[in-house]
């Protein structure tokens, strides 16, 4: 007999009162609830949106900092190269200030005398090359290399070459290439203006690259800051060799090809040797991507002598690969090749040269935090 005094039971479909509903369905009840109750869909639209305008605005100022932003890595990038030599410097008893003003006074030496030797040189060359380049081609038309070019690939190769020589004799594309000239001497006074911003920034970076570390460190809780500092050493010691090697080889490249182009008699040292230490900074690939670039320009002038340029660079390029980058890289974090290869093109094609130079330390920095933290975590995982 059924009791009528008892209560009636709750509905079974009512979230509040069913003791037996999972967490998880009771979550998804809160959050349907939530997204049901936007009563004014206008508000929640203008919310959204004004979201979605934000984020553009970041992004578009974020384009427009890009030339600061680079600034300020290329200053980063200087003192973490520059610190090996303070730390040296104070391993044989000077202080840290006087470190840091002799090697920042000669750093600046350095990169002033450099520029105020090579721009001239190069300004120079650069017009000598273009006016030379007719006459060049032409010689070139009667050279066996190109009968053999042209017997090769036929008359697509003096076509192409006609239409290139009509190019640069053509009096208006003459005035169009004086126009650019004045817009190239505008890009040298920028770059004058970003050289004398990078020192300054570089000169603040060493002078406070022990309070940066220490300030990171203090981002983190507190029992990790040891690992955190000894990580962030072991990260900015391996850059900073990591960079001071590259431009030891980079300098040993331009080094070699001036004197090869000096005597041999092909034209353009300086710039050439110019050309030889930004390529040769991309890891890996530069040497011989000057090399092969070095070479065939050198075809235009004389092919014996383009193919001794040609082999005795390849020689030096052995020498640096099995003699040179095993000293100079001693300190750096060992990468395995292919990421190497990966990091520069992914680093070259994002920021140009500068994403090649950085794009090794980054990739080393990346795999040392997997080593020491990433897989330490998951060993210790059941």
């Amino acid at each position: 007999m059924n009791d009528a005094s008892a209560p009636a039971s709750p509905p079974a479909d009512d979230p509040e009162t069913d003791a037996s509903e999972s967490p998880v369905e009771s979550t998804y009840v809160r959050r349907r609830t939530l997204f049901t109750s936007v009563n004014n869909p206008f508000a929640f639209g203008f919310f959204v949106t004004l979201g979605g305008l934000v984020a553009l605005g970041l992004g578009v100022a974020f384009i427009n900092l890009s030339t600061v932003l680079i600034y300020i890595a290329f200053a980063l990038f200087a003192a973490l190269g520059l610190d090996p030599i303070v730390r040296f410097l104070e391993r044989r008893g000077l202080g840290r200030g006087w470190a840091i003003l002799i090697v920042f006074a000669g750093f600046v030496v350095i990169v002033v005398g450099v520029v105020s030797l090579v721009v001239p040189t190069l300004v120079r060359q650069i017009s000598q090359f273009l006016s030379d380049l007719p006459s060049t081609i032409n010689a070139f038309q009667t050279s066996d290399v190109y009968a053999w070019l042209q017997d090769t690939f036929g008359d697509q190769i003096g076509s192409l070459l006609g239409e290139f020589e009509t190019f640069i004799t053509n009096p208006a594309n003459i005035a169009a290439i004086g126009g650019g000239v004045l817009q190239v001497g505008a890009t040298i006074a920028t770059t004058v203006s970003g050289i004398l911003i990078v020192l300054v920034l570089s000169l603040y970076f060493l002078a406070s690259l022990d309070t940066m570390k220490v300030a990171f460190a203090r981002l983190s809780p507190a029992r990790y800051r040891p690992k955190v500092r000894s990580m962030t050493d072991e990260i900015t010691d391996s850059i900073g060799g990591y960079l001071m090697g590259m431009v030891v080889l980079a300098f040993f490249n331009s080094l070699v090809a001036f004197f090869l182009h000096l005597f041999l008699g092909l034209p353009f040292p300086a710039l050439m040797a110019v050309a030889a230490f930004a390529i040769t900074l991309i890891p890996l690939v530069g040497p011989v991507l000057y090399w092969i670039f070095a070479s065939i320009l050198a075809l235009f002038t004389n092919p014996l002598t383009a193919l001794i340029f040609a082999i005795a660079y390849l020689i030096y390029i052995q020498i640096e690969a099995y003699v040179l980058t095993p000293r100079v890289m001693s300190r750096a974090i060992a990468v395995p090749g292919a990421l190497v290869v990966i990091g520069a093109l992914v680093g070259g094609t994002l920021l140009g040269l500068l994403g090649a130079l950085v794009a090794i330390p980054v990739t080393a920095s990346i795999l040392l935090i997997i080593k020491q933290v990433v897989i330490p975590r998951q060993d210790a995982k059941l």
